[in-house]
């Protein structure tokens, strides 16, 4: 069984929207494309480098396989990872059923994205990495099929933009595997699924009744 690895930059606030430049993703009015080149920095291209680095294919959203498919193919073939992209399989969610790839070894993942994404899960074969493609990530989170999160929080506050999570997503606890901070100030963090949402109280054995009123006062 294949596991599901999601792999993001984020803001503080959680935005994920065009990391790469300005003109990648102006969608909604977003001003701020680009905001991870300056943070970017050896030990995060280490981070990023260990996430490649053992086998596995893309699961991408239709917009970030466009993003892609327009940059990594002209890498030159001395690009740790443009040539990468370029052999593995890339498996793209559209809800258009004309879309056609442009990419050697892409696959269009067809009609109902989450059952074939279940059927590529269950098979034998490397991880399924997403990149970007937040629109695809809240339906992979909203359906519990996500194994472990690789995620860099840039120390930026963004305000509005693509979040990682939406409002939707299946609740799940997590364990945190690894954790580093780069020189820049990024915290990179690996966390994997843990079962149930635990929850517990720091309230009083027997409620005051102050604490009866406002609980009455909330509805």
């Amino acid at each position: 069984m294949r596991k599901i690895i999601v792999g993001a930059f984020i803001s503080l606030d959680g935005v994920m929207q065009a990391p790469g430049g300005p003109e990648e993703d102006p969608i909604g009015g977003f001003e701020f494309g680009g905001w991870v080149a300056p943070l970017f920095d050896e030990k995060m291209g280490a981070f990023i480098g260990e996430l490649f680095s053992r086998p596995f294919d893309l699961l991408l959203g239709r917009k970030t396989y466009d993003i892609f498919a327009a940059h990594w193919p002209y890498a030159a073939k001395d690009d740790p990872i443009g040539p990468l992209f370029d052999r593995i399989n890339k498996y793209v969610a559209t809800r258009n059923p004309a879309f056609k790839t442009t990419w050697q070894n892409s696959h269009v993942l067809g009609a109902d994205a989450i059952a074939a994404v279940k059927a590529l899960k269950s098979e034998d074969g490397p991880d399924l990495l997403t990149q970007g493609s937040t629109e695809f990530l809240k339906a992979l989170f909203e359906n519990d099929l996500v194994d472990e999160i690789h995620v860099s929080v840039f120390p930026v506050i963004l305000g509005k933009g693509k979040r990682l999570f939406g409002d939707a997503s299946f609740p799940r606890a997590l364990t945190l595997i690894e954790s580093r901070t780069s020189d820049s100030g990024v915290v990179m963090n690996k966390y994997a699924r843990a079962g149930d949402v635990a929850t517990g109280s720091f309230e009083f054995e027997t409620p005051t009744a102050a604490e009866l009123e406002r609980r009455r006062n909330l509805t």
